[in-house]
């Protein structure tokens, strides 16, 4: 190994003789950093009943028109991109546990302004704040629990940030069927207030710790979530100063985890998920289903249904092979879902996507009506088939494919982009319906699923019972990579197992 290659060591944390160790309290751990995600979940969730009540409320209540509603929901993703980079300046400054210890103040801040708002522009700062929580928790949240976890149950632990994201978005729904906005606001401060209770007993990642050279807390810290303080190597001296480089982008450990990260990041908002998810009330409309928050309550439980088996095999099944199948799925899907609005499309139309919601036919009525339960299933396969691939593995990847010294920048880029593409595709989608029609946007996002299969099959590896030292040296061409077996980890300890082409 080179000196250059040594200063790129990271820590490597291994159980004592390679056998997996066996801490119960690292699941506690990850459930406190979870909540984070549960709280941004909510605040994703919340526009959906608030609007309608905000629409009902009488004065001094603000006053939601159409355009002011379209910029309720939508104004959080540009807060959580700008909370990306913020949380990306954090990670590597005040530590993963204290980012996710401040992240609280905004969330809790951005509801206490949306219920104290008078006007419509309060009601929009309180979301933008929230929304920086958001992008601030999207970011620590999956750095925290992959540095915490050993190899075996990374991928469980791992999944479970989008699993309590769509719990979150499930909760806001159903909370709407019985609160008012200000109330449902309110309760929106209750995961983040419990988050910063519990977090404040559990400890700082051991990685982090070791590449600041605080050796007995990270002592501590893995003798609390593992049962063990043995099996380390301390990184060397200077390692945490390296910090980010434009000229690092020419080593391979770096440049390939960050085209990685991004273009997952970028496929999975292309995939068409927040077109499914504005039509589906429409599409349960058009199958007779009148009572539209029934619907979504019903897509809600089908996320976190899907997300939570994405959780229990991921360990198993492997990242690649449920980004793979996952894709196919979300393929077929939205293939059919524009073939259903090629169907029902009448004659011709170049009106806004809102009387394209009409779906003027010539066709009878019971055909229309067998049409919808065709365009239901696809919608329910889809919104499975994202739940268990691309919905939580792009941010389990982010946070495992990462060097440790340039992991806050990196993954701050990944949120970014993630948010700044959802942000595009949520307000341009209704200007490229108007130029595709309605099936052709359809068709474009499962082309857009194609590429992200290929994609996958090409330059994703595998990382499933990997350490993140294994991944990084895997990057760097410093180990050659050995079959993903389920053989242990201590013999030898740098290997990175996969199986296909990568970059």
């Amino acid at each position: 190994m080179t000196p250059e290659d040594q200063e790129e060591t990271q820590p490597l944390l291994r159980p004592p003789g390679g056998s997996a160790p066996r801490g119960r309290r690292v699941f506690l751990a990850a459930f406190a950093a979870a909540l984070g995600p549960l709280s941004f979940g909510f605040v994703l969730g919340y526009s959906s009943p608030a609007i309608p009540s905000l629409r009902r409320a009488a004065p001094p209540a603000p006053h939601l028109d159409e355009d002011a509603a379209s910029w309720f929901g939508a104004i959080v993703t540009l807060g959580a991109a700008a909370g990306g980079v913020l949380g990306g300046w954090l990670v590597d400054r005040a530590g993963r546990k204290l980012s996710l210890l401040l992240c609280a103040v905004p969330f809790v801040a951005g509801f206490a302004v949306i219920i104290a708002a008078q006007n419509l522009w309060m009601l929009l700062g309180g979301r933008l704040l929230t929304g920086l929580a958001c992008g601030i928790a999207s970011l620590v949240a999956p750095v925290y629990i992959s540095e915490i976890a050993y190899p075996e149950v990374r991928g469980l632990l791992g999944s479970c940030v989008q699993l309590m994201v769509v719990t979150g978005i499930l909760l806001a729904y159903l909370a709407g069927w019985v609160l008012e906005w200000g109330w449902l606001a309110l309760l929106g401060c209750v995961p983040p207030c419990f988050m910063l209770l519990v977090m404040c007993f559990m400890p700082e990642t051991p990685r982090f710790l070791l590449s600041q050279h605080k050796r007995q807390e990270a002592m501590a810290a893995m003798q609390f979530l593992w049962g063990s303080a043995q099996g380390w190597e301390e990184p060397p001296v200077g390692a945490e100063h390296q910090g980010f480089h434009v000229a690092q982008l020419r080593r391979p450990g770096v440049y390939k985890p960050f085209i990685i990260g991004i273009s997952l990041m970028a496929f999975q908002q292309l995939s068409g998920v927040n077109a499914v998810m504005f039509y589906a009330e429409t599409i349960f409309e058009e199958a007779k289903f009148k009572d539209s928050s029934l619907a979504s309550v019903i897509v809600g439980l089908i996320q976190v249904l899907f997300t939570a088996t994405a959780a229990l095999i991921m360990d198993r099944a492997g990242r690649r092979l449920l980004l793979t199948l996952s894709g196919v799925v979300m393929v077929f899907s939205t293939s059919a879902f524009g073939t259903y609005f090629k169907l029902t499309e009448g004659g011709p139309n170049n009106s806004s996507h809102v009387a394209l919601l009409g779906l003027v036919s010539m066709e009878p009525a019971d055909t229309n009506v067998g049409l919808a339960w065709l365009a239901v299933g696809s919608m329910c396969l889809f919104i499975a088939g994202f739940a268990v691939g691309w919905g939580p593995i792009p941010w389990l990847l982010m946070s495992e494919i990462f060097p440790l010294h340039v992991k806050g920048v990196a993954t701050g880029v990944c949120v970014l982009t993630n948010w700044f593409m959802a942000f595009l595709v949520t307000k341009e989608f209704s200007s490229l319906m108007e130029i595709l029609r309605p099936y052709g946007a359809f068709w474009l996002a499962s082309a857009f699923c194609i590429f992200g299969v290929l994609f996958t099959l090409a330059c994703v590896p595998e990382t499933k019972g990997k350490t993140l030292e294994q991944i990084t040296d895997y990057f760097e061409g410093r180990r050659q990579p050995l079959p993903v077996s389920g053989a242990p980890l201590a013999a030898p300890a740098f290997s990175l197992g996969g199986h296909g082409a990568y970059l």
